[in-house]
C-alpha cells in the first residue's frame, strides 16, 4: 500500500494518475474540506478511462498537522509520497506556512517512523538550496545559507527537509528531491500555474532574472523511479532547463494566442510595485500579486544542475517548450 500526502495540488495529482495507471494501490490523506476537482480534472485530461481509475483511489480524511491521524492513516502503508505543502511568498501566511511545511513535515517522518514505513518520498524545493550568484551552477552540494533575504516559504521547506534528514538518522529510508519551477495544467489561480494566468490577463512587464523550469510529469516519474531505485538518504534537483523570464514568458504568450510582455522592468520599478500591492494588502485583505520576496528573486539569475538525476536514472527531462505547449491547451481547454 502506497500513501499519499497532498494529492489534491499539482504534482500530487499527476503523482496519483501515474501511480494508479500503472496498477499502484493507493491510499491519499486529504483534508475535511479539501476539493479533489484538480484531481478528476486531471485524469479526465489525460484518459477516457477516468471514472474507474479514480474509483480505485482510497481516500482518508486526516490532516499532518494532526500526528494521531497519520498513525491510523498508516496503517498497512509500506511507501509513503509526502508532497502536502502550502505555498505562499507573502509574510502574513507565515504561521500558518511553518505549520504545514515544517511541523506538518515533522509529523509525517514520526509516524513513518512508528510505523516501520520500507521508504519515504518527500518534495522539497530548490528554494532549500544555496544560491550561487551571477553564472554559478547551483547543485545538491549547494548547501543553505542563513539570511535575511531567504523566504518564510524557503526557511519553511528547510526545516522539513532536516526533519525529514533527521528521521533517516534515525533509521528511516528516504529520498528527497528538489524541484524548480513546476509547469503542468493545474489551476492557474493557485501556484506556479498563475504564470499563465498572468499572460493571459495580459501581462506587459519582465524583468532579466533566469530560473529553473520542470515539468509536472518529469517530477512525478522521477519520484517513483527513485522510490522503485535502491538509493536512499539523499536528494536530487529535479529541474529540465534555466530559462530567462522574457523567454519563458514570450513562448507561454504564444501558445495562449497573446502578446507577449514588452516592458523590461529594472530594480526600482520593483521595488515600488511589491510596496503598491502590500498597501493594497492592508486596505482590502486581497492577497498581492507581487510580494518583496517575488519581486527580488525577479531580478536573480538562478541556474540549477540536473546532472545527479540524469545519472542514476538516466533521466532525459522534457523540453519547456513542450511543457508550455502541453500546458497551455489544457488552459484553452478549460477556457472554451
Amino acid at each position: 500500500m502506497i500513501l499519499v500526502t497532498g494529492g489534491s495540488g499539482l504534482v500530487g495529482s499527476h503523482l496519483l494518475f501515474d501511480l494508479i495507471n500503472s496498477g499502484k494501490k493507493v491510499r491519499v490523506l486529504k483534508r475535511e474540506k479539501t476539493s479533489i476537482d484538480l484531481v478528476k480534472k486531471i485524469f479526465a485530461y489525460y484518459t477516457p478511462n477516468s471514472a474507474s481509475l479514480l474509483d480505485s483511489i482510497e481516500w482518508v480524511t486526516g490532516d499532518i498537522t494532526d500526528i494521531y491521524s497519520l498513525y491510523d492513516v498508516l496503517d498497512g502503508v509500506d511507501y509513503v509520497y509526502h508532497t502536502a505543502g502550502f505555498v505562499s511568498f507573502s509574510s502574513s501566511d507565515k504561521q500558518e506556512i511553518m505549520k504545514i511545511n515544517a511541523t506538518g513535515t515533522a509529523n509525517v517522518v514520526n509516524a513513518c517512523l512508528h510505523k516501520n514505513v520500507k521508504k519515504l518520498c518527500h518534495v522539497s524545493s530548490i528554494a532549500t538550496l544555496g544560491r550561487e550568484n551571477n553564472n554559478g551552477i547551483t547543485n545538491e552540494e549547494t548547501h543553505w545559507i542563513n539570511s535575511n533575504n531567504n523566504s518564510v516559504y524557503a526557511v519553511s521547506k528547510y526545516n522539513a527537509e532536516r526533519e525529514v534528514w533527521r528521521g533517516t538518522a534515525e533509521g528511516l529510508p528516504a529520498v528527497i528531491i528538489n524541484p524548480s519551477i513546476i509547469i503542468g495544467p493545474g489551476d492557474w489561480d493557485k501556484g506556479s500555474s498563475q504564470l499563465f494566468k498572468q499572460v493571459w490577463d495580459g501581462l506587459k512587464f519582465y524583468t532579466h532574472g533566469v530560473n529553473g523550469y520542470v515539468d509536472v510529469r518529469d517530477v512525478s516519474k522521477c519520484m517513483i523511479q527513485l522510490m522503485n531505485h535502491p538509493i536512499e538518504n539523499s536528494n536530487f534537483i529535479v529541474s529540465s532547463e534555466n530559462i530567462d523570464y522574457f523567454t519563458l514568458f514570450s513562448m507561454i504568450a504564444k501558445n495562449l494566442n497573446k502578446k507577449a510582455p514588452s516592458i523590461k522592468v529594472n530594480s526600482f520599478l520593483s521595488e515600488i510595485a511589491w510596496r503598491t500591492e502590500k498597501a493594497k494588502f492592508l486596505l482590502t485583505g486581497k492577497a498581492p500579486l507581487i510580494t518583496k520576496e517575488t519581486a527580488r528573486t525577479a531580478f536573480q539569475k538562478y541556474y540549477f544542475s540536473n546532472e545527479k538525476i540524469k545519472k542514476i536514472l538516466d533521466f532525459e527531462f522534457i523540453p519547456i517548450s513542450e511543457s508550455i505547449h502541453q500546458t497551455s491547451r489544457f488552459f484553452l481547454r478549460e477556457l472554451a
